[in-house]
């Protein structure tokens, strides 16, 4: 029996992602849809197509500070453990969006957000599993001024990253940010996989077949997306989600661990 999660499933990569565990997997498997609104839960379970795992929806914002770790509890619970989880829950940031104004809610979903699901789900993961959070390209230092990247190489815990994206979003409110990149989306993703990095460092998962990496889907058709490029061309989001599955489902490659992955492939942190 194989449990998985997926955060941010309601719409877009999540729902692909959560749709395409349930295809490939069993009858006897469970896939946790996980989201904040119950509404769009319930609409995004019905839309899975039947004949493979079952698909329960669950209400998880991972902005509320207990919220992953209690649905976590829940799940050992009932499972003892867990087997897949996918943190794909995002804000998102709109070009007409003042960062100063959406500073605070932006962080506690992508960053914050991110930190609680790995401190809460890592401890549940079974032999073999795999933690993969959904990050971006922009998510390395080499889009960050040099001046910035002890911010996320010196800190050896997630809660002392937690203090750094909590100095960050604060610089963003006060507009101390001559440093930092205007684009609020470039500093969040370096904290995601700097959280992800800091995991795998503490914790020698690989020794028992788990995967723990930030992942990269690469551009991807939503309308999101369109508000910033031409994603007239880019992949669907079921299309995008096929490569995150494989690494998934697939043999660990010991070289994906801790690391950035796009398409198979380690995008070097630095």
């Amino acid at each position: 029996m194989t449990i998985t999660l997926v955060t941010g499933a309601t719409q877009g990569l999540g729902l692909a992602l959560a749709q395409g565990l349930a295809q490939r997997l069993e009858p006897t498997d469970t896939v946790y849809l996980t989201g904040r609104d119950l509404s769009k839960i319930t609409a995004a379970v019905q839309a899975v197509p039947g004949g493979g795992a079952q698909v329960r929806g669950e209400l998880l914002d991972v902005a509320a500070p207990n919220a992953a770790a209690d649905l976590a509890k829940q799940i050992e619970e009932r499972h003892g453990g867990i087997d897949i989880v996918f943190g794909n829950a995002v804000m998102r940031i709109g070009p007409d969006d003042n960062p100063r104004e959406i500073i605070d809610d932006y962080t506690e979903v992508n960053n914050f957000g991110t930190t609680r699901l790995l401190k809460a789900f890592a401890p549940l993961l079974n032999d073999n599993g795999r933690l993969l959070v959904v990050a971006s390209s922009l998510g390395t230092l080499h889009h960050l001024a040099p001046i910035l990247h002890k911010r996320f190489t010196e800190p050896s815990s997630l809660d002392e990253l937690d203090e750094q994206i909590a100095n960050w979003r604060d610089a963003v409110k006060e507009g101390r940010t001559s440093a930092w990149p205007a684009f609020v989306n470039i500093p969040s993703k370096i904290g995601q996989v700097a959280a992800v990095r800091i995991l795998a460092s503490q914790h020698d998962y690989l020794a028992r077949g788990i995967l723990v990496a930030a992942v990269c889907p690469g551009m991807i058709n939503t309308p999101t997306s369109a508000l910033w490029w031409d994603v007239s061309t880019a992949p669907t989001p079921a299309q995008a989600a096929e490569a995150l599955l494989d690494l998934a489902l697939k043999p660990v490659k010991p070289q994906h661990y801790g690391e950035l992955v796009r398409f198979g492939e380690v995008v070097p942190f630095s």
